[in-house]
């Protein structure tokens, strides 16, 4: 088989359909049966320079999909695997891998050098492979400079590969000194010069030491400002984006160099290329981004010894910051408004400055005001943009006090101008600024309302006619009209002041949904959104109005469902129509369905809908399957009881979804449904409990189901338990170890990154719900003493929870709770394991002193429940 795998990959890359099929099979076959001969052929066909471009590259790629998967489950597999494999097969592929590295052919060069970081990646956290980095740091050391750009890109790739911690500090000190050299602007050739600097981008997260070392840092900060003025736009480009990794990953190590920063990018802002030009701006967003997170978290009043000063780089920055960006707005591209992917100079400059006016606040209003009022009025659109656009920029960050008095000037024009505007791309401009304004100075908040009375059926009468505009600009006047209802949100029972204009603002959505050109700029999608949100945000006294248009979308869905013999491109557009309509259902259900006024006229239409639901799950889409559940959540909680007639029809449907692990989010959506379930039936759920709790349980047990989707389904057996009470009893001897060994682990993931500790939370989150819901559904029972044995092990979680003082708000909320539910429960058996316990007497004290009054509450509920159990 080795002699013929050259041809085999290249037959895997015929355009013959059977020929590819054909040599895709062998391979596998190959693979499956001698897998380190299989490991062996591809790396040697990889470095065998007599060997074809092609038949090389793909055994490369072969093998760096052999190493590595996006899910979890599959990754854990394939690095065991290569673990398992004989080291003296490991060390024959690995010396191909590197003597690739000194090939001519640039193809065979990369992918080795992709190849080698993903096996650094599996061994240096296992302590193997220890000459790798040494053996790299001698290739630099050769010429020709191929092998040396080879060997920066592999450091590269491996310091994206691989956590800090398994490099060693000496080892990581010689690379930046190798991909720092690399930079010098002293290297002559250009290759070398740029895979150094992207090196460097991927190696940043290993400098800590020599970033905190004053006479590395300035020369490792010399060498990246000298490659941004670099004759070749690849290698400028390249360093721009290490300043913008350095700006967030070493903030607080900026201030000597931020004025010569300043200086560099803003002349490459004014006169080179768009690629660098971006990254130069990126910069400065990427200072905002640092500057507002510290803000937010420390408030403004920092003192000496703060954690993390703010520096102020922006404060001080605007006389000049301010000026270049406004210049930006300027640059626009023609047909911008009808890309949806478009990026370009002005609108990185405008994004720039959302977030400038999100960092400092009120002063950056006089700055951006006479560029507003010089260019708003001029004959040129390209002006008048720019000046709506920095405009709508500012709108977020600024106190009302200042912005209210210029918006109440500026929204009369704003109207005029959405009308009457030549051009389009100033109308989607002024529409988008139109929705800023309403989104962010518009509310029961705001002492002084820019909507009165006066002003407000123009406002309305200008989106609707905007509607229908073209569809980039009807797209932005839908997402005005969009936040102008969101606004009323708070208004309680009293009639909206949108109520006198209600039945045209459907009436106009809805025509937009049935536009011809309606999947052009997301308009379709954006009419469907704003249609919701001027549902969910009616009052009582349109509801008759909301009703009307029940028949007309249960209609459309119907049509949906009938339509035959459609293209793939046809079937996918139907789909996300499918998913709009069933979204539109589950506001309007969540609607009518929660007030008594409209309840039992609405669910004259629940067996249809219901009808209606059950087809879209026989139609191969993942979106409108997530959407229909959740309408059928919405429809079981508002018929309640009533929901069970659906049953034994729906049942399998259910199921089929707990069994989705490919769709995790349709998964995670159906554990939601079975809550909405447990909630409406109570425990005329319990002929289907065993089927559900059985499928929780494999899912649990998966290794292929998304880890998101296993918080959620510990929370699920507490609506489970809550519904059926005692009943739960078969259950406990399968749920409590599960529940068990995930509380262990849960309590051992301390010092994790902020994702883990996320996840650590609503994975702690989700097993102390359950066992609230088990307290509560088994309460009043005699067979509470089933839940004794558990009870020691769950105040010994609460304690390590406790102990390690890494839980969250909502964390603590659920965690106090638990403690109340375990006393309430178990009375005077539970008095003295809670006397026994570390750390329960001074968790309950904190959470009685809390500011958050729910977690107040919570404790001050628990406090009783223990105070009755120990007095008993």
């Amino acid at each position: 088989m080795a002699m013929e795998v050259t041809q085999i990959l290249l037959n895997a890359q015929s355009i013959d359909g059977s020929v590819r099929k054909h040599a895709e099979d062998n391979l596998k076959q190959f693979q499956e049966q001698n897998l380190p001969g299989f490991f062996l052929s591809l790396a040697g066909e990889l470095a065998n320079e007599e060997k074809p471009a092609e038949s090389r590259k793909l055994a490369g790629l072969i093998l760096k999909n052999a190493l590595d998967a996006k899910e979890q489950h599959r990754k854990y597999e394939l690095v065991q695997r290569w673990l398992a494999l004989d080291a003296a097969v490991k060390a024959q592929i690995k010396n191909c891998l590197i003597k690739t590295l000194s090939s001519p052919s640039h193809d065979a060069r990369s992918t080795a050098s992709q190849v080698i970081a993903k096996l650094a990646g599996i061994e240096l956290p296992q302590k193997e492979w220890p000459e790798l980095i040494g053996t790299l740091l001698t290739n630099i050391q050769q010429l020709p400079a191929h092998t040396k750009q080879a060997t920066l890109e592999t450091l590269g790739y491996i310091c994206e590969e691989v956590s800090p911690e398994a490099v060693e500090q000496n080892h990581v000190n010689q690379i930046l000194t190798a991909v720092v050299q690399g930079m010098n602007s002293s290297e002559a050739n250009n290759d070398v010069r740029l895979a150094a600097t992207r090196a460097l981008y991927n190696a940043l997260g290993f400098a800590q030491a020599n970033f905190s070392n004053d006479m590395e840092r300035d020369y490792i900060m010399r060498v990246v400002c000298e490659a941004t003025l670099s004759p070749e736009v690849k290698i400028r480009q390249a360093a721009f984006e290490c300043l913008v990794a350095i700006s967030s990953t070493y903030y607080e190590k900026l201030a000597p160099y931020i004025h010569d920063i300043f200086n560099i990018t803003a002349k490459a802002v004014k006169e080179d290329e768009e690629p660098v030009a971006l990254q130069a701006i990126e910069f400065w967003s990427s200072i905002c981004d640092e500057e507002i997170d510290i803000l937010e978290e420390y408030g403004s009043d920092f003192t000496g010894d703060s954690e993390v000063p703010c520096f102020y780089f922006i404060k001080q920055a605007l006389p000049v910051l301010i000026p270049l960006l406004l210049e930006t707005l300027l640059k626009q591209e023609e047909d911008q408004d009808q890309d949806e992917g478009a990026w370009n100079i002005a609108m990185a400059g405008g994004t720039c400055l959302g977030l400038v006016a999100r960092t400092v606040g009120d002063d950056i209003v006089p700055l951006v005001m006479p560029f507003i009022e010089l260019n708003i009025t001029k004959p040129d659109w390209r002006q008048r943009e720019a000046a709506t656009y920095a405009f709508g920029s500012i709108l977020e960050g600024p106190s009302p006090e200042k912005l209210v008095p210029l918006v109440n000037v500026a929204l009369n024009f704003m109207l005029s101008a959405l009308m009457k505007d030549p051009s389009n791309h100033v109308k989607d401009t002024t529409a988008w600024t139109l929705g800023r304004m309403f989104e962010f100075l518009h509310g029961s908040m705001l002492e002084t309302p820019i909507i009165t009375p006066a002003n407000c059926q123009q406002i309305v009468t200008v989106l609707l006619q905007s509607m229908k505009d073209v569809p980039n600009v009807a797209e932005k006047a839908c997402g005005a009209l969009y936040f102008l209802a969101q606004g009323y949100e708070d208004m309680g029972p009293s009639p909206s002041p949108l109520t006198p204009f209600f039945q045209d603002i459907l009436q106009a959505l809805y025509a937009v949904t049935r536009r011809e050109d309606a999947g052009e700029s997301r308009l379709r999608t954006a009419a469907y959104e704003t249609l919701n949100e001027v549902v969910r945000c009616s009052t009582d006294d349109t509801s008759p109005m909301v009703m009307q248009l029940v028949p007309h979308i249960m209609m459309e869905l119907h049509q949906t469902l009938e339509a035959q013999k459609l293209s793939t491109d046809e079937r996918e557009k139907q789909n996300e129509l499918q998913g709009l309509l069933c979204g539109c259902l589950q506001v309007i259900i969540q609607k009518l369905g929660s007030s008594e006024a409209t309840k039992y006229v609405f669910l004259q239409y629940a067996d249809q809908m219901m009808g209606l639901f059950l087809r879209v799950f026989s139609c191969r889409s993942a979106t409108a399957h997530e959407e229909a559940m959740l309408a059928i959540g919405a429809l079981a909680y508002a018929t309640g009881s009533g929901f069970e007639k659906y049953m034994s029809e729906f049942y399998r449907y259910l199921e089929m979804g707990l069994q989705n692990f490919e769709d995790y989010q349709v998964c995670a959506i159906t554990v939601g449904v079975v809550g909405d379930l447990c909630r409406a039936l109570e425990d005329n759920i319990l002929p289907y409990c065993d089927g559900i709790m059985t499928q929780l349980l494999k899912d649990l047990s998966s290794n292929q189901l998304h880890r998101s989707v296993k918080p959620p389904i510990f929370s699920c057996f507490g609506d489970i338990a809550l519904a059926i009470g005692e009943n739960f009893e078969k259950y406990l001897i399968y749920a409590m170890p599960m529940l068990q060994s995930a509380a262990e682990l849960s309590a051992h993931t301390s010092g994790a990154d902020d994702d883990m500790t996320e996840y650590t939370n609503s994975l702690r989150n989700g097993i102390l719900e359950a066992y609230s819901g088990i307290f509560q559904g088994f309460k009043g029972s005699p067979k509470t003493q089933l839940l004794m044995p558990y009870a020691p092990h769950i105040l010994q979680f609460l304690d390590s929870l406790y102990m390690e003082k890494e839980m969250d708000d909502v964390v603590t909320k659920t965690a106090i709770g638990v403690l109340g539910d375990l006393a309430d429960t178990l009375g005077s058996n539970a008095g003295p394991l809670i006397q026994q316990s570390i750390s329960s007497k001074d968790f309950l004290n904190e959470c009685l002193s809390s500011d958050d009054h729910m977690i107040k509450e919570s404790a001050e509920w628990a406090k009783l429940a223990i105070s009755r159990a120990i007095s008993i």
